[in-house]
């Protein structure tokens, strides 16, 4: 037993692995991409972070100072001449690429920004990797949203096959097959101990957590309703989502460049990372559960017109990270709720957020080792 359980540790995150590692993030000023940064800026990485400037107003880059001890690029993904060259300047080991257009309803008003963020953006980070001898590892934050989705009720597997009714969901699943190219073509196992180089794409569920100010993200909408005081309006209150909190996933994709770093191909493939089963429940559901914690209820109201399609039902099969990489979910849904419920209270107190947010990291990694143990 005492073997076993020391095995399960080694599979956990390594704080010392990022130690001195020179790391690049694209979309640093975004909510995950964010949360990403400073975690890697505990665990005492050199960090760059390429992104335009944040996206809403207040904004977790500016209430938490992520942009302090990184280097602090703004620089729109589509640039590629730029992007190559700073790539090639910091001398990145690792490159996580969250910077995209993450929003469905958005994607529906401003289609060609979509697919010219998501596809074309992906395939301007390949390109500038190919131009960087230093690249090692490169971990492609795609979605859940990237399968074709059936309205199954159970989970999505990594061989499923890709799709997307919407503009977002599409673009994410070109995302995927423009790494897979990118890295057949450029990267192919084969051919590893000449370029080196691993890459992964990343697939988690829907997100939650403090920092969160996005239009039409459910969450922050309940958050302004209760400003306002008025209802919140759900467009689709019996959809069924695979909620977990941000810190989930971002655990995974530190543990998955690692793995690309140090066994290269045998992990560079498509990784799902989601909350347990029961955890996948309705945006309702979550809606009372939030406002039963925060105290602070307002009322609830749908909409009746005709809305943009949507799909109704989207769960994760995590068995792939679970069994080969050592991953899993440290957190129920109710328990991510707690600590977004602590981080919105602690940012209303007035509280100083970049110390908040460090010990909701560092209570986290806490969690994981209770996880293991």
């Amino acid at each position: 037993m005492g073997e076993w359980i020391r095995a399960l540790e080694a599979l956990v995150m390594d704080a010392a692995f990022w130690n001195g590692r020179r790391v690049f993030v694209t979309g640093h000023t975004g909510f995950k991409g964010g949360w990403l940064t400073l975690w890697l800026n505990k665990l005492q990485a050199v960090v760059a972070g390429y992104a335009l400037a944040p996206p809403s107003t207040p904004n977790l880059f500016e209430v938490a100072r992520i942009g302090d001890g990184v280097r602090h690029l703004l620089g729109d993904i589509n640039d590629v001449m730029r992007l190559s060259a700073e790539l090639r300047r910091f001398e990145s080991e690792v490159v996580f690429h969250l910077a995209a257009q993450s929003l469905v309803r958005h994607s529906y008003d401003q289609p060609l920004e979509t697919f010219q963020t998501n596809i074309m953006g992906v395939a301007n980070l390949l390109e500038a990797v190919r131009q960087a001898p230093s690249v090692r590892a490169v971990v492609i934050v795609t979605t859940d949203k990237c399968y074709e989705n059936m309205n199954w009720a159970w989970g999505y597997r990594e061989t499923d096959a890709l799709g997307g009714y919407d503009p977002y969901s599409s673009s994410k699943a070109a995302a995927e097959i423009i790494t897979a190219s990118f890295r057949n073509s450029f990267f192919h196992q084969d051919r590893y101990p000449e370029h080196r180089v691993a890459i992964a794409t990343a697939r988690a569920g829907n997100v939650i957590g403090g920092g969160d100010w996005a239009q039409d993200r459910l969450i922050p909408d309940l958050l302004r309703a209760i400003e306002a005081g008025r209802p919140i309006v759900l467009r689709n209150p019996g959809s069924v989502r695979p909620w977990q909190h941000v810190l989930e996933p971002l655990n995974g994709y530190l543990q998955l460049a690692q793995r690309l770093v140090e066994s290269g191909p045998a992990f560079a493939e498509s990784w799902n990372f989601g909350p347990g089963e029961n955890d996948s429940i309705s945006v309702l559901e979550i809606v009372k559960k939030l406002n039963q914690k925060l105290g602070l209820p307002v009322s609830i109201e749908t909409m009746e017109a005709p809305q943009l399609h949507e799909a109704s039902v989207l769960r994760l099969d995590t068995s792939k990270a679970r069994w080969k990489m050592g991953w899993r979910p440290a957190m129920t849904v109710d328990v991510a709720l707690d600590w977004v419920s602590d981080w919105v209270l602690s940012y209303q107190s007035g509280q100083d957020m970049r110390a908040a947010t460090d010990q909701q990291i560092e209570r986290y990694q806490f969690l994981l080792q209770g996880a293991v143990k």
